[in-house]
């Protein structure tokens, strides 16, 4: 039997919510939700929405993605495609880049790759 998305999504944020060193109060209000409905996703008793979990992520400083792999909205990516992620992160947080450095990158990488 596969673990409940819901369930496991609100033992996620927790954890997420303990290491960034937040209160339930603290998310919550930087996520622009009420304290009680954040307690209810970490307890597993309601499912957010995509908008809701986009902002948790940036209330946590953590990637969307992750919370949607962990909610059952998105499959977990294939080690090719975590590969090709670690590439383009790569190009996009590189200081000595410019805007028009990165798009070029990032096309031909993806040209490559058969993107």
């Amino acid at each position: 039997m596969s673990p409940n998305p819901v369930t496991d999504l609100g033992g996620y944020l927790k954890d997420q919510r303990t290491q960034a060193q937040l209160s339930l109060r603290q998310l919550a209000d930087r996520a622009g939700i009420s304290n009680p409905y954040l307690s209810q996703i970490e307890r597993g008793l309601k499912k957010p929405s995509a908008e809701i979990l986009q902002a948790l992520a940036k209330g946590l400083r953590i990637s969307a993605e992750q919370l949607y792999v962990h909610a059952g909205i998105l499959d977990a990516p294939t080690d090719d495609e975590l590969s090709a992620l670690d590439v383009r992160r790569a190009i996009l947080a590189d200081p000595r880049l410019d805007e028009r450095q990165r798009k070029v990158l990032l096309d031909v990488y993806a040209s490559f790759i058969g993107d």
